[in-house]
């Protein structure tokens, strides 16, 4: 049985920068013999959220309009009146992605759909160094 955490970093943009980190991730279960069992992909923080996407540009482009249409940047937020920061959007889309994502891995291999990719997203109003951490959890090879 294995148990083990890895993390890694991302250059985030913010307004909705997306990153796909698939290939990051099943290195990372190949790396450590999971053979059965689950890899958790988990972003800290309150502006940032983790998915699944067709890793295409219309799909991308497609998922940030919906983003934009459900959290508007562009409207008054509580968060900003009592912050000042001008990030209230942000941490209302990264509430409604959440923050993490559990894969199963059989077969020493995440258990995706053909066109399904893991998309680390960040919400923030400003550049920043993103953490991602992985669990892996399961039997070993």
């Amino acid at each position: 049985m294995i148990a083990t955490l890895h993390e890694f970093d991302l250059d985030a943009k913010g307004h909705t920068d997306l990153h796909e980190v698939t290939g990051q991730v099943q290195a990372l279960v190949t790396q450590a013999g999971l053979l059965e069992g689950v890899a958790t992909v988990f972003t800290p923080g309150a502006t940032a959220s983790v998915t699944t996407i067709e890793y295409e540009s219309g799909a991308v482009a497609d998922l940030r309009a919906a983003i934009e249409r459900m959290a508007p940047e562009n409207i008054p937020y509580q968060h900003d009146k009592r912050w000042g920061d001008g990030n209230g959007f942000s941490h209302v889309r990264a509430a409604l992605g959440g923050p993490s994502l559990s894969v199963p891995v059989s077969a020493g291999s995440m258990v995706l759909g053909t066109w399904q990719q893991i998309v680390v997203l960040d919400h923030d109003n400003r550049a920043r160094r993103r953490k991602v951490l992985v669990q892996l959890t399961g039997s070993e090879s």
